[in-house]
């Protein structure tokens, strides 16, 4: 069951968080436009010709295995000022971060959907993880690739997704973040990397 906009204002009011948040210019009939952040990871043109997810953290592991850098020293992370525009280009893999800090209750899930303006752009806002688990708490990082045939410039501060809410049949019995899960992204704050090598240890 996805919640509409006057359960969603009942469920702020109770225990969802979304900070800051103008309900006026977010709220949507059955969702909540989030706004792009001003932190940017992008990716390095480099020799680099593999990613190894099993060792994708461990710069001198990787160094020994792969005889080469690791792919987290072959990015780069940058902020733009809120009237300054970051350029994706046709083709460019890019990691964004949201505005707002987000904090689903322990009987919804959330999921990220791109915007139908934005879409028609050729951007898309997730590669495939726009799923967000209840109990998540902190900002919610963006896939975005251009997929289209133009470099489109972004700003820190538009629109660029809806978070939609969908109501469980209860409360799950261990939420995201609980201290028995291996809850890699709980409380991130700007933009973050994968952290897959973890599922190895």
């Amino acid at each position: 069951m996805i919640l509409s906009d006057r359960d969603i204002k009942k469920r702020l009011e109770k225990d969802l968080v979304i900070k800051p948040l103008d309900l006026k210019e977010q709220l949507g009939p059955s969702s909540i436009d989030l706004k792009l952040g001003d932190e940017f990871q992008v990716f390095k043109l480099s020799d680099h010709s593999i990613i190894d997810p099993k060792n994708y953290e461990d710069k001198e592991l990787y160094r020994r295995e792969t005889d080469s850098t690791s792919i987290i020293e072959n990015t780069y992370t940058t902020k733009y000022k809120m009237k300054k525009s970051f350029i994706i280009h046709p083709g460019e893999f890019v990691l964004g971060t949201i505005k707002e800090h987000v904090e689903i209750p322990h009987d919804l899930v959330a999921a990220v959907e791109g915007r139908s303006s934005i879409g028609r752009l050729g951007i898309m806002i997730h590669v495939t993880a726009g799923y967000i688990d209840p109990g998540f708490c902190g900002t919610i990082t963006l896939e975005l690739a251009n997929v289209g045939k133009f470099p489109v410039m972004l700003y820190p501060g538009m629109r660029i997704c809806q978070l939609v809410l969908y109501q469980m049949t209860s409360a799950c019995e261990v939420p995201y973040g609980h201290k028995s899960r291996n809850s890699k992204y709980q409380n991130q704050k700007g933009v973050q990397h994968s952290k897959i090598s973890r599922d190895f240890a």
